[in-house]
């Protein structure tokens, strides 16, 4: 499925500014149809969008992770 540059900042959750900043940049891949307008193929964002689920998990696991006590610490009273 191909998005619109409106519809891919949507479904990105940034600006269309932004967008167009990564796709001159060459981190986003376009296409351009015969009435030149530009077309963003979706499912190149799959991996993104699993990497940051997988980031979510680890930091909410990190998150519960009790803090070791630290046997360095001395009591100054």
């Amino acid at each position: 499925m191909y998005l619109t540059i409106d519809e891919a900042a949507e479904y990105l959750n940034i600006s269309i500014n932004r967008l167009k900043n990564l796709i001159v940049q060459g981190k986003i891949r376009v296409i351009h149809d015969e009435n030149g307008e530009v077309l963003i193929f979706k499912e190149q964002f799959k991996t993104h969008f699993e990497q940051l689920e997988k980031y979510k998990v680890l930091v909410e696991e990190w998150a519960k992770e009790p803090i070791p006590e630290d046997i360095d610490i001395k009591d100054e009273d």
